[in-house]
């Protein structure tokens, strides 16, 4: 049996996380961290309908998730929470010699904090976004691009009102793949004014109502454009890739793994 803890519980992700715990025969919730509803039963109250199959685990507070940890002894920590608290999170798991899954967003600036916290000291699975469909998506546009060099490259990202960083960690992984296929290209965010187009590999993020997540890459030549897209229909598309990663680094090496390894890609 695997038993998971997971940061924020109550959050869209966390509480459908928690539900595929839930749903998995070989998987146990022994802790949810958040900072409400400290002491209520993850699934009721304000977090009503969060886990089905949560058992008796209560909502614990984040703020010391360090001593929980150690009393709870989880196999691994699967958090999606803010990135700036993610830091704290991955330094009382590796502490506590719990493996990791992290798939918050926003993490660019702390990556080098994180990865110097890991250091090859517990497994980790680090990736901004553990959609199965989207790692497959990233795979195509390293091979499209590699056929089409001297084509211009645009990236549109859609999410909904709620998300706070821009553009998003899958549009940034999109244009560091096809970028590294093409040798390196300028990104360039966003058009105003006078901006003619140059060798670069342009990103727009637009955001709105619930879409929960569109990527579309274009590659324009002269006649004729292709283009790439992946829809999330729903989070369970991350939910699911994150329990599927949550089995992976039980057997995996220390370290920092992707997703890619996770799916074999």
């Amino acid at each position: 049996m695997i038993t998971v803890a997971v940061t924020g519980a109550l959050g869209r992700m966390g509480s459908l996380i928690i539900e595929n715990i839930g749903d998995a025969p070989d998987m146990e919730l022994v802790a949810a961290f958040d900072i409400r509803d400290i002491g209520m039963p993850v699934g009721t109250g304000a977090s009503a309908g969060v886990a089905a199959g949560a058992g008796d685990v209560r909502v614990s507070d984040a703020r010391k998730i360090d001593a929980l940890l150690a009393s709870t002894s989880p196999d691994v920590l699967i958090d999606f929470t803010i990135a700036d608290a993610a830091v704290g999170n991955v330094r009382a798991a590796v502490e506590n010699g719990v493996a990791i899954v992290l798939g918050t967003t926003g993490l660019e600036p702390y990556r080098e904090e994180i990865a110097g916290i890991i250091a090859g000291d517990v497994p980790a699975v680090i990736a901004p976004n553990f959609s199965v469909g989207v790692n497959v998506f990233w795979k195509l546009l390293a091979e499209a691009a590699a056929y089409l060099s001297d084509w211009d490259v645009e990236i549109v990202e859609a999410h909904h009102r709620h998300k706070k960083d821009a553009p998003s960690g899958t549009a940034m992984r999109a244009a560091d793949v096809i970028s590294k296929a093409l040798g390196g290209k300028e990104l360039v965010y966003g058009r105003e004014g006078l901006a003619p187009r140059g060798d670069e590999i342009g990103i727009h993020a637009i955001r709105g109502g619930d879409i929960i997540g569109d990527h579309l890459v274009l590659f324009a030549g002269d006649g004729e454009r292709i283009e790439i897209k992946h829809q999330a229909h729903s989070r369970q598309a991350f939910a699911g890739g994150a329990i599927k990663a949550a089995r992976w680094v039980m057997d995996a090496p220390s370290g920092i793994h992707g997703m890619e390894e996770v799916l074999g890609l």
